[in-house]
């Protein structure tokens, strides 16, 4: 199947090319990504401060706030992640809730969930109830569950080897880790 790129939006969109997320402690996270999740470390950048109005107009942080380090991880097929560790005096150390403005989880693709989640568990890491199977509407044949990294980070593992259901009504398709391209 192949699709024709949209016409609006973007000029020249490509799709995501990573995501960036702070955390309480850089080389907690790190370990975690890549000794439990599976991510490939890169390079680190930092520490960034600036004496003047710089990290306020650029980055809408304080002004006085300093980017300790950050470090970009590559996690397989999908989006990398550029993390980063703060220290600023209006910092907020409360990890926001799903239902919170600007709550958020990151959803990694697995081929099998049950083996996934039983290899979190054997980790320790805490898994949030059990698996949500959809059997109807769009996301029919889809399985997924959420997880909490050591700091409280709501991660999800999702699975539908199988396709959705929407996809019976459309050759339209979402991300999915076998598909790169609009050459679908």
């Amino acid at each position: 199947m192949t699709m024709t790129p949209p016409t609006h939006g973007l000029p020249g969109l490509r799709g995501t090319d990573h995501i960036g997320f702070t955390v309480p402690n850089l080389e907690e996270a790190v370990d975690f990504f890549v000794n439990v999740i599976g991510c490939e470390p890169f390079h680190y950048l930092g520490p960034f401060q600036s004496d003047g109005d710089w990290m306020q107009t650029h980055l809408n942080v304080h002004p006085r706030a300093v980017m300790k380090k950050l470090r970009f991880l590559r996690c397989r097929n999908g989006a990398s992640f550029e993390i980063f560790e703060y220290e600023s005096p209006d910092q907020s150390r409360q990890q926001p809730k799903n239902s919170d403005i600007g709550g958020h989880h990151i959803a990694f693709y697995v081929d099998d969930i049950d083996a996934s989640i039983a290899y979190l568990k054997r980790k320790g890491v805490r898994v949030l109830g059990e698996p949500t199977v959809r059997d109807t509407g769009p996301h029919a044949g889809q399985t997924w569950i959420y997880f909490l990294t050591p700091w409280g980070m709501q991660l999800e593992l999702v699975s539908y080897p199988n396709g959705k259901g929407y996809e019976k009504e459309t050759t339209a398709r979402l991300w999915h880790p076998a598909i790169r391209s609009y050459d679908y």
